[in-house]
């Protein structure tokens, strides 16, 4: 099991594999006012950059889990570099269907809403491990402002414009499905340019160093193509945050 290897190879020196900055996430744990000892689960937790760091600046304990095995080694690497490998666990699995053995404060996906077959299903799968008044997180792409065409929103990497909101539309979608938007942190064109750009020069490294392989015409067309992509589309026209989401009290009449 695991992700295609392209992405393997091409995020193989990301910490984060989404468009978040350390100092992002560090604001993202502020803001959810995390305690000591807090359980949480990161559903597609990517090199467990999120989990690491909280367990080290809030003392969080919980779960990642992810299809990549490469950024699941990663993971324990971190957890064990940041001196917290005792408060955070690690699983190279499918994360689609992955339910907690135990109710958790935070439930998260950020960046990986594939796994419940798009944002709506994603929350529903939190929601089964999530305790009465814990937080759901995710973490999903909107458009900055509306592509003028399909082939544009194509060059964002979306098969349609219909596949992402605008953020207001995208905020009040959390409503429509019961929740209440308690908190929010949103990425920046920084934050794409660290994600997106630090994939160019792994790419060249790679290739200097496997020059033969099978991937090695796929990997070298995509470092031709993708800066001037990014730089056309993405940079422009998508943006990215991490929504927190708590379920809507159902309050008595007077």
């Amino acid at each position: 099991m695991d992700i295609p290897r392209i992405f393997n190879i091409m995020e193989s020196a990301h910490r984060i594999h989404n468009p978040f900055t350390p100092e992002k996430f560090a604001t993202l744990g502020l803001a959810l006012r995390l305690e000591s000892e807090a359980r949480v689960l990161d559903l597609g937790s990517g090199s467990g950059e999120m989990l690491c760091t909280w367990a080290r600046d809030h003392g969080v304990i919980g779960i990642g889990v992810d299809m990549s095995q490469l950024f699941s080694e990663q993971a324990r690497l971190r957890a064990e570099e940041l001196g917290v490998a005792d408060q955070v666990k690690f699983i190279h699995d499918d994360a689609a269907g992955y339910v907690a053995d135990e109710k958790v404060d935070v439930a998260a996906c950020v960046g990986a809403t594939w796994i419940g077959g798009g944002v709506a299903g994603t929350i529903e799968l939190l929601a089964r491990s999530l305790r009465t008044g814990g937080i759901i997180l995710i973490g999903e792409p909107y458009w900055r402002q509306l592509p003028p065409t399909e082939d544009i929103a194509k060059g964002c990497l979306a098969n349609a414009i219909s596949d992402f909101l605008l953020l207001p539309e995208l905020v009040a979608s959390f409503g429509h499905q019961g929740y209440d938007v308690v908190e929010m942190v949103l990425a920046n064109q920084d934050g794409w340019d660290r994600y997106e750009a630090a994939k160019w020069l792994t790419m060249r490294r790679w290739l200097e160093a496997n020059p033969d392989d099978e991937l090695a015409q796929e990997v070298r067309s995509k470092l031709t193509s993708e800066p001037e992509r990014h730089a056309a589309y993405t940079r422009e026209y998508l943006g990215w945050g991490v929504f927190a989401l708590m379920p809507r009290l159902c309050l008595k009449l007077a």
